[in-house]
């Protein structure tokens, strides 16, 4: 079985720098088109444009430009393959029925926020009888009230500069907005979900730019647990490029579910950026099942001491599906804690990637910090690239980090099949365990039921 790790041969991407400028510069214009006057940010998006046109051009540009595999950051996955796809942004809300929302909704839920390829859709969210003082809606509706507010979160994070991010911040034509006050703990989850659709009509044939964004502020005190779906079931070509903020300030809660389940002709590229305050508490469960391609950025800040960060994580993949894991844990001060656990299951010829980096500089001193990645190949045309880092200049710490791929074990499979169990029921029994870990963590019942279902059945 074929096994490639970080130190694999770099692949060189087969579109020129010129060509790739000028895609980012197309991206770059379709973005500043889709932005709506009401929602101007007019300071914020010429910044992020600034940006882009700044990575865009030059020499630089062999260094921050659009991607290619050359750059160590995406050594592993190429997106040559979008180059060739003319996305366009959506300013027409595709219609879509309850019966198509109906597969993914929670009955634990009580307020969702539902948008439709980027773009706020009333009929399908859920906003009625919010508890006092909690906010739960889309920019444009909260934009007159919350502006001054928002001013200091929107587009403000650390982990919020790489030139995907910069791009939603010129062109998102919406937001979800949740804010929970200070000393509040919302009990039951809150879901947001991002649904990519193919377009009606004339645009049937159009591949389509979708721009999610997301703000999340839990202020001092409070907590809350949070749903982010990204669902689609068209193969249709379709770019989604999200970003959520997340802002958990001093001794407040985040609990937060990230699923990445859309259709097969879709490229994800999505950014989560936290930021932690003293005493808080932030930990994120990333599940990928979809998309032909997709990455996920996942930057962690902690600006206080004692902060606490767990991220564990699961992509299952098959057939040619590339997931792709970047994570950065900062930290800044003494006595945080992080523990991270990434799975990967990789069938046919899918191949997943997993970069997690943790930096600890000197003033951190006595922090706590886990990392591992566990791999399961299924096949031997699957792949798997994985390189955990930890870069730490603190002098008292204490600090590990791992990563293993594995096949199934012939082993205990015999084991099973002698007790009466069939080979194929087996495998799966396997499967099952190795994956169980991630998805018992997930705090709401309904979804780890569907998510058990969906790893149950997988056959190698």
């Amino acid at each position: 079985m074929a096994i490639q790790v970080s130190n694999s041969e770099v692949a060189v991407a087969s579109k020129s720098q010129a060509e790739r400028q000028a895609y980012l510069n197309g991206l770059l214009a379709t973005a500043q088109a889709a932005a709506p006057a009401t929602l101007p940010f007019t300071t914020l998006r010429n910044q992020a444009a600034a940006m882009v046109e700044d990575r865009s051009l030059g020499t630089i540009a062999q260094e921050h430009g659009f991607p290619d595999t050359r750059q160590e950051d995406w050594r592993f996955t190429n997106l040559t393959p979008m180059l060739s796809v003319p996305f366009q942004a959506s300013t027409v809300t595709p219609e879509v029925d309850a019966e198509t929302l109906a597969a993914i909704t929670l009955p634990e839920v009580t307020h969702r926020l539902v948008f439709v390829n980027g773009q706020f859709s009333a009929s399908l969210s859920q906003l009625e009888a919010l508890p006092e003082g909690l906010i739960v809606g889309n920019l444009a509706q909260l934009y007159g009230e919350l502006q001054t507010k928002l001013s200091n979160y929107l587009g403000q994070s650390a982990g919020n500069r790489d030139v995907f991010a910069a791009l939603n911040t010129v062109g998102f034509q919406d937001a979800a907005i949740i804010w929970v006050p200070s000393k509040q703990v919302i009990a039951a989850p809150i879901q947001m979900v991002f649904l990519s659709v193919s377009a009606d009509g004339a645009a049937a044939n159009q591949a389509a730019l979708s721009q999610p964004r997301c703000l999340v502020v839990a202020e001092s005190g409070s907590a809350i647990t949070l749903v982010e779906d990204f669902y689609g079931s068209a193969p249709t070509a379709h770019f989604t490029n999200s970003v959520t903020e997340i802002w958990v300030e001093d001794n407040a809660e985040v609990n937060h579910v990230r699923l990445q389940r859309e259709g097969s002709g879709t490229f994800h590229i999505g950014k989560t950026a936290v930021t932690q305050g003293r005493d808080s508490r932030y930990t994120c469960t990333p599940i990928t099942t979809g998309a032909q391609l997709s990455r996920h950025n996942l930057e962690v800040t902690q600006t206080g001491p004692q902060t606490e960060t767990t991220l564990q994580g699961l992509s299952a993949i098959a057939g040619t599906q590339l997931a792709d894991t970047h994570s950065i844990i900062a930290f800044n001060h003494p006595h945080g804690t992080a523990n991270q656990r990434h799975k990967c299951i990789v069938d046919d010829r899918a191949h997943a990637v997993f970069n997690g980096k943790m930096w600890v500089p000197r003033n951190a001193q006595q922090t706590n910090a886990s990392q591992l990645n566990r791999n399961l190949l299924l096949s031997d045309k699957g792949r798997v690239d994985t390189k955990p880092e930890l870069d730490i200049v603190a002098d008292n710490v204490k600090c590990a980090h791992g990563a293993t791929i594995s096949q199934l074990d012939a082993d205990e499979v015999f084991y099973l099949q002698s007790r009466g169990i069939s080979g194929e029921q087996a495998q799966q029994l396997l499967i099952y365990g190795f994956a169980m870990e991630i998805i018992d963590a997930i705090p709401v019942a309904s979804l780890r039921e569907t998510l058990t279902q969906v790893i149950a059945t997988w056959t190698p």
